[in-house]
């Protein structure tokens, strides 16, 4: 059916006349086109022509001065009038119809896998003229069944083949929507798509061109994003830096009509586009900005993304938490806690406004008050803004100017860790721990702590079974035991058990923890000249377990991170308590000697670049010093009047 040259067939370069069964009359070409008129007009000679050839030949007449003749029979025409000819336009119609029918009959017959490969290309070639022609021809293609045959050709071995039925596919859905559907049928947008990821550059064109136009139709929207890996790919590409430039726009305005599907919105949103979901939350109904709002508590986003969304949509979600009912605050709030996990998105949040409302979640009782889960969330999100390092004593919460650090607000904070679950126990522990984390805030929270007596209830959680809420109260008191040493002290004596527990923290052998530090941190303030609580220390076996450590430390044999050094400082500064209570209880003079005291702390003094460690061992040193009599034991060397010699022990 078609010219094969050099074992190459060019279905384009090749006239699909060879496949016309009525031949062309004469009457029905133009005389300047040699074309058959599709709207062939009269003129003033007598002549007809195609309206649009005779048209552009009277106007480069008068634009030149020419005279106005008739291009066949260059008769002077007194007129420029155009009469349609509407009986030789309706027999042309029907000409081509017939003809169409009979070509569309010998093309199916070539759609086959026996036909050759340029005889497949002249019939698609056909088809692709006709149904760029007219939208009836595009539905006499669909009601002779030939998208599916098309179709089918989409799996053929030859890449010529299956780009030009790409091609061909795409002229027969334009403006059709039945087409569209029958081309989408079966799994032939599964097969499009992996085109795109698989195909050469000009299938994947010509897939990704077709895959728009199918888009268009909204009830397929959902179908092409339900392919797996679809949206995924169309991201990529309508990013892509190597890919052309057709493919990447074909592939972003397949992407901008899928976004009438939500479940595509969402799926892009896991792909990293994020910017419709965004839409959708800033200018959707109220239940759209509600599930966006919901979906996006459930992304995992990087870094970059948590600022992007709190940059573009934290004053929306801060103003649905403000004035949202029960369903949207909580959508809100999950959405507030993933972006919040960052500092610099926390910091956007804060300047949002999101403080107040999360303020009043949290201390809100009765039957305006939110569930417990959701007050666990609002306390997260609270723990996570706090970590930014924000200072909040500038920051108001109400038209009182109270702020985070004002004395009644950490006085509620106070009341709800010890009237709640150990999860809001936990953040809300961590929200003090970020507070006196901060030099300008510390003395504020030390303050309130202090007026609420709350100290007692506090190192009531060191004995917590959930390690998080233990971890986060050693790390609060250790925060505030320099301003509270005393106090600490008290409470400790009241309820030896505690302390204990802070020595198993301490002995405890999996590294070194930043709990472990803190708890040594903690013990290593309490007031030096406790005697009282240096005994429970040495019952508890705390001296000897400690020493152990830190000699271990010292011979690098307890390796670690950036823990390693304040949890060694305060091992020293907690054994060389024994040297402060020396002149009032001799008896600890035994438990210096035996512990060879005076070697331990020389050997020390020589660690360099650890300032606290050697002012500690120099200061135990010399309290030591002042009780070397007692340090002191005498060894007979035998004999009658042989003499005693007096050996400094340690």
């Amino acid at each position: 059916m078609a010219e094969v040259q050099d074992g190459h067939c060019d279905s384009t370069s090749q006239s699909t006349d060879s496949l016309r069964v009525e031949p062309i009359y004469e009457s029905f070409l133009c005389p300047l086109t040699k074309q058959v008129m599709r709207d062939p007009v009269t003129i003033d000679s007598g002549v007809t022509f195609e309206r649009e050839a005779i048209m552009k030949w009277l106007n480069e007449c008068l634009s030149s001065g020419k005279r106005l003749v008739c291009p066949v029979s260059k008769k002077e025409l007194s007129s420029t009038d155009l009469n349609p000819s509407i009986a030789l336009r309706n027999t042309i119609d029907e000409w081509m119809n017939r003809n169409e029918a009979a070509k569309l009959d010998v093309a199916r017959k070539s759609l086959t896998s026996d036909s050759t490969e340029c005889d497949i290309l002249q019939a698609l070639q056909y088809i692709d003229e006709i149904c760029q022609r007219s939208r009836s021809s595009r539905q006499v293609v669909r009601r002779d069944g030939l998208i599916s045959m098309i179709a089918e050709l989409l799996k053929n071995s030859s890449t010529k083949v299956r780009q030009k039925a790409l091609e061909t596919l795409r002229s027969i859905a334009k403006d059709d929507d039945d087409n569209k559907v029958e081309i989408a049928a079966g799994d032939n947008i599964r097969t499009m798509v992996k085109f795109l990821n698989h195909g050469q550059t000009q299938e994947k064109e010509k897939a990704v061109s077709l895959l728009y136009e199918l888009s268009e139709n909204k009830s397929l929207s959902e179908r092409i994003g339900s392919v797996p890996g679809a949206i995924l790919i169309l991201v990529g590409l309508s990013s892509s830096k190597v890919e052309n430039l057709l493919i990447v726009d074909r592939a972003e305005k397949t992407l901008e009509n899928l976004e009438s599907c939500e479940k595509n919105v969402r799926q892009m949103a896991e792909n990293g586009r994020l910017q419709p979901l965004l839409r959708l939350l800033l200018e959707g109904s109220p239940d759209m900005q509600l599930s966006m709002a919901a979906y996006l508590g459930e992304l995992v986003l990087s870094n970059d993304v948590k600022v992007l969304v709190a940059q573009t949509a934290g004053s929306t979600l801060v103003n649905i938490l403000k004035k949202g009912n029960r369903e949207a605050r909580e959508a809100a709030l999950k959405a507030l806690n993933q972006i919040s996990s960052y500092d610099a998105s926390a910091k956007i949040l804060i300047e949002a406004g999101i403080l107040p409302p999360l303020i009043t979640d949290l201390f809100t009782v009765g039957s305006n008050q939110l569930p417990m889960r959701l007050k666990e969330v609002s306390a997260n999100i609270l723990a996570n803004v706090v970590a930014s390092g924000v200072r909040f004593e500038s920051i108001p919460l109400d038209h009182n100017r109270q702020t985070l650090v004002s004395e009644d607000i950490v006085h509620n904070l106070l009341h709800l860790i010890s009237n709640t679950g150990p999860a809001i126990e936990c953040k809300l522990l961590q929200v003090l721990v970020g507070l006196t984390d901060s030099s300008t805030s510390v003395q504020n929270i030390v303050d309130a702590i202090k007026s609420s007596g709350a100290i007692v209830s506090l190192i009531q959680f060191v004995e917590a079974p959930q390690r998080e809420v233990r971890m986060n109260s050693i790390k609060l008191l250790n925060n505030i035991s320099p301003y509270m040493g005393q106090e600490l002290a008290d409470a400790f004596r009241g309820n030896y058990s505690q302390l204990s527990s802070l020595v198993r923290v301490i002995a405890d052998n999996n590294g070194v923890s930043e709990e472990q530090a803190a708890a040594a941190g903690l013990v290593a303030d309490l007031p030096m000249r406790d005697s009282v609580l240096t005994r429970r220390l040495l019952e508890d076996g705390a001296f000897a377990m400690i020493i152990s450590k830190v000699m271990r430390i010292r011979q690098g044999e307890i390796r670690g991170g950036r823990f390693v050094n304040p949890f060694l400082e305060g091992l020293v500064r907690i054994v060389s308590r024994i040297t402060f209570v020396l002149d009032d209880n001799p008896d600890i003079i035994d438990v210096a000697r035996e512990c060879n005291l005076t070697a331990l702390f020389t050997d020390l003094l020589q660690m360099n670049g650890l300032d606290t460690v050697q002012i500690f061992s120099a200061t135990a040193l010399e309290k030591l010093s002042h009780q070397s009599k007692h340090l002191t034991k005498f060894l007979s060397l035998g004999g009658e009047g042989s003499g005693e010699i007096g050996c400094l022990l340690g």
